[in-house]
């Protein structure tokens, strides 16, 4: 009896988590339009009719801009983009995705990123929490996808400290001055 009640409870989490994990994969963000360069999307308007050419190589002719710096070593454009449909990403497993869920191939290599992104502590959201309409910016808003490290910058000078201190209950009504003499 307790191996028949054992056997139910496994088969019932095993239910669970496949339900779970395909809930997961239909959940859907909204996402703004990605910030396609000028002139460059739909890349079927060049690439359709081109033969494909899967060997790792330095582009000489278009895309010469591009300088891959992200798995440089071990990876190359047609890693993301699809082969056979250049307007399209295409994730390890062969799916074809739109750039506007270009978070789902970042996840496969960046999931803890991934899972902070989809609950807000990674990346960046506007609108309402408390279920109004928000918005979530794509990976791509902040970092190159081709280059995604952070180019160094200038840091500001720091705050200096007022000549002054504020005193809200001041009769004065003058900011900056306390009001005692």
């Amino acid at each position: 009896m307790r191996r028949i009640a054992f056997v139910m409870v496994l088969i019932g989490l095993f239910a669970f988590c496949w339900y779970e994990q395909g809930k997961a994969k239909q959940e859907d963000f909204p996402v703004p339009r990605p910030p396609f360069s000028e002139g460059i999307f739909p890349c079927s308007n060049c690439h359709a009719g081109m033969e494909v050419n899967i060997k790792r190589r330095e582009l000489k002719e278009e895309h010469t801009n591009i300088k891959l710096k992200h798995g440089s070593i071990s990876r190359w454009c047609l890693d993301c983009h699809d082969a056979a449909n250049r307007d399209m990403l295409r994730l390890v497993n062969g799916d074809q995705i739109d750039f506007s869920h270009s978070y789902e191939l970042c996840g496969q290599c960046h999931g803890p990123t991934y899972r902070d992104w989809k609950v807000g502590v990674h990346g960046k959201r506007v609108g309402y929490f408390d279920g109004g309409q928000r918005t979530y910016f794509l990976c791509v808003n902040c970092h190159n996808p081709h280059d995604p490290k952070f180019k160094p910058i200038k840091p500001e000078p720091p705050p200096f400290k007022p000549l002054y201190r504020y005193d809200p209950t001041a009769k004065t009504g003058q900011a900056g001055q306390t009001g005692k003499q």
